[in-house]
């Protein structure tokens, strides 16, 4: 699973670019914050009121008063500000937010995105991914392929509870990279390591090959 991990926010690091206010994702999108180059200048904004995250403390340094939506403690860069939380879902809603990479349970074909709950398990709350999807520029989804019975995650037709409808502009998961655009979506990229073969075999979504595919087989 590391490995495929890599692969993933490795391919996500490509979609941040120089000067993007960013918002990552609880979870697996986090693991970006301490990827991303020190010549690429971003503000990473958290939606519990920092814009500014910096990378992960290293032991000893962490600062229990600085945290990110998942309740992890962060680093700040110079520049950081802090905010209550009505303020950053303004930032969020009034489209300040250049790309949100968020983490998925299912996305569809038609560029729809479940990741805020299982129906009969306990949750804290929708969180802001339901705003995020709307407000930010662009939405980047990153999950694995497939659950842990092996069944895909890419559909035609989400069964979870939606957060959003037609909002995914990309998805990338440790099989491939798509792209939702004009009501399709469409195979762009194969990770290394998969195969158009077991691309087509693990996803349960109908989807376009594009004539520029990039394949690693």
């Amino acid at each position: 699973m590391a490995g495929k991990r890599h692969f993933i926010l490795e391919r996500a690091l490509k979609e941040i670019k120089d000067g993007m206010n960013v918002n990552l994702g609880i979870g697996m999108p986090t693991l970006i914050a301490d990827r991303i180059p020190e010549d690429v200048h971003v503000m990473l904004q958290s939606e519990n009121g920092l814009l500014g995250i910096g990378a992960y403390p290293k032991e000893g340094e962490a600062d229990p008063d600085l945290i990110n939506a998942g309740k992890e403690t962060v680093t700040v860069v110079p520049g950081a500000s802090y905010f209550d939380s009505a303020e950053s879902f303004a930032m969020i809603r009034g489209g300040h937010i250049d790309l949100a990479i968020l983490g998925g349970m299912e996305v569809s074909e038609e560029g729809d995105l479940a990741n805020w709950m299982i129906p009969g398990k306990m949750i804290k709350g929708m969180g802001g991914a339901m705003d995020l999807v709307q407000g930010a520029g662009r939405t980047i989804v990153i999950m694995d392929h497939v659950n842990k019975h092996g069944e895909s995650k890419v559909k035609k037709r989400c069964s979870l509870p939606l957060t959003g409808q037609g909002v995914v502009d990309c998805l990338i998961t440790d099989l491939a990279v798509f792209q939702f655009k004009d009501d399709e979506m469409r195979l762009v990229e194969i990770q290394p390591g998969a195969t158009l073969h077991e691309v087509q075999n693990k996803t349960e979504a109908d989807f376009l090959i594009d004539d520029g595919l990039t394949s690693y087989q």
